[in-house]
């Protein structure tokens, strides 16, 4: 059980940090668009990478001096794609401004960008793999614990974050206030993007 709480308090304390993830599924479940969906992936995408780092994964990885660069690289211009497409949403009228309502992006699309930001962003791997990986190695023999506490705590916030965000739709029903969003998560997208380039 100790082995469990502190996985899933490690967990949670990672990824509450603001993100771009996290920021995707709060606009996500602000416009009501396969909300379910895309906290599942996200969720299950971080107890794949989790268990990946606990297994000693990330040691072998470690070998390929390429990788890392490259995920930065990759990374930084869709971030940097990304901003832009927000940026655009801000300065443009009509309906698509409203968060809830209306058709919405298409299935595909929106999970292939859900994936992007989860699997491209290098913070996922240096957290889930590296830091989740290392601190259960103090668990000997209960990693598997440590890793379940964890990802537990990836799901109860992805999901919280995605359906609570609900809560929070009379404040974004106002075209002003959805503007300012998009403004926020494109600066948020370009600042991330700016910190993988640079040193």
């Amino acid at each position: 059980m100790s082995a469990l709480f502190s996985g899933f308090f490690l967990g949670l304390s990672l990824i509450m940090a603001i993100g771009a993830q996290n920021a995707f599924v709060l606009r996500q479940g602000l416009r009501g668009d396969h909300v379910f969906a895309i906290c599942l992936v996200c969720a299950l995408s971080d107890a794949v990478l989790i268990a990946a780092g606990v297994n000693g994964f990330a040691a072998l990885t470690g070998e390929a001096t390429w990788l890392e660069p490259a995920m930065r690289l990759g990374g930084a211009a869709f971030l940097f794609a990304y901003g832009l497409r927000s940026f655009v949403a801000a300065f443009r009228e009509g309906a698509a401004l409203m968060p809830a309502g209306g058709a919405g992006a298409p299935f595909a699309s929106t999970l292939a960008t859900c994936l992007a930001l989860t699997w491209l962003n290098p913070h996922v791997y240096l957290d889930t793999m590296v830091l989740i990986g290392s601190v259960a190695t103090q668990f000997p023999g209960h990693t598997n614990a440590f890793a379940l506490g964890a990802a537990s705590a990836s799901f109860l916030f992805f999901f919280s974050l995605g359906y609570g965000a609900r809560l929070l739709r009379p404040i974004f029903a106002r075209p002003g206030t959805w503007r300012i969003l998009e403004a926020v998560v494109g600066a948020l997208m370009w600042t991330i993007a700016l910190r993988l380039v640079l040193p």
